[in-house]
C-alpha cells in the first residue's frame, strides 16, 4: 500500500475536481509534486501527458486566484484612500496650487 494520498496517482480526468478541493497551498503543493514527476524522467509518455495537461489546469487556477487576489487588493487600497481622504478633508491628488 503506498503511502501517497489518492489524489497523487489520479490522471487529469479528476483534476478539476482536485482543483475543487484544494486550498491554493494544496494547488500549488500538487503543481510541484507534478513538476518534479515530470522532470524525474520515470513516468511513460501517456503519464507524462496526463500529468502535464493537470499542471497546466492547475497553473492557470493558480494564476486566475492570483489575478482575484491582486483586483481585491486594489479595490481595498483604493477604498482605502477615498476613506481617508473622506475622514481628513483632505484630496487624494495634489492640487495645481
Amino acid at each position: 500500500m503506498s503511502s501517497q494520498p489518492e489524489k497523487d496517482l489520479a490522471g487529469a480526468g479528476s483534476a478539476k475536481d482536485t482543483q475543487e478541493s484544494l486550498s491554493f497551498a494544496g494547488m500549488l503543493g500538487r503543481l510541484e509534486k507534478i513538476v518534479k514527476s515530470l522532470e524525474s524522467g520515470e513516468l511513460s509518455l501517456e503519464e507524462s501527458l496526463s500529468r502535464f495537461e493537470e499542471g497546466v489546469k492547475l497553473a492557470r487556477s493558480l494564476e486566475s486566484i492570483l489575478a482575484r487576489a491582486e483586483s481585491t487588493v486594489q479595490q481595498i487600497l483604493k477604498h482605502g484612500d477615498e476613506t481617508n481622504s473622506r475622514e481628513t478633508g483632505e484630496p487624494d491628488a495634489v492640487s495645481d496650487t
